[in-house]
């Protein structure tokens, strides 16, 4: 018996006018408490979709199909604020604060600077030594967000030996724990 067919000879029984079990009134309870417990179903699928904190599958792609760029990530969390944050990039985005919110919000771990030089900012990659991995479509994203006509200079670090040095007391360190160059520059970090 369907939750919904229960619902409804719930209502009728005070009546006392219908015969609700084993015959055809019955049959016709179950039959659309039936067709209602699935309407539910895809009701509930429906607004689960409908808005980006709760999407999980089509709501989500049903979104990105709009915008001109993806999420950078396909974790489920990350992947709806990523959404999130550019659907409000707008007329209004373009405080320097909106911009570092709207890239934090599309999952890259990149934070925007003003310059001396008017026009111009500086993009740089915090606690990611080098240049990152996935560059490119972060840069597509960065350069989505920004106003097309600021000049953009990314700005790359790398390990340095005195930073080595306030990590590692001596070589032997190093080489006991016999790191590559791209595992000692995140212990670095």
């Amino acid at each position: 018996m369907s939750v919904h067919g229960d619902s409804l000879r719930q209502l009728l029984r005070p009546l006392r006018v219908y015969e609700l079990e084993g015959s055809v009134n019955g049959a016709e309870l179950d039959a659309q408490g039936e067709t209602l417990d699935l309407i539910e179903g895809v009701l509930e699928e429906i607004q689960r979709e409908m808005l980006v904190c709760t999407a999980e599958g089509r709501g989500l792609e049903a979104i990105e199909s709009l915008l001109a760029r993806r999420p950078v990530t396909d974790r489920l969390e990350e992947r709806r604020a990523a959404l999130a944050a550019l659907l409000r990039i707008g007329g209004d985005s373009f405080t320097l604060k909106a911009i570092n919110d709207n890239l934090k919000g599309c999952g890259i771990n990149a934070v925007a600077g003003e310059t001396d030089t008017p026009g111009k900012v500086t993009v740089h990659f915090p606690n990611v030594p080098g240049i990152p991995d996935g560059i490119e479509e972060m840069k597509a994203i960065i350069e989505s967000i920004l106003p097309a006509h600021v000049l953009i200079e990314y700005v790359y670090w790398y390990v340095t030996w005195a930073l080595m040095e306030e990590k590692f007391d001596t070589w032997g360190d190093i080489e006991a724990i016999g790191p590559t160059w791209e595992e000692l520059e995140k212990m670095v970090i």
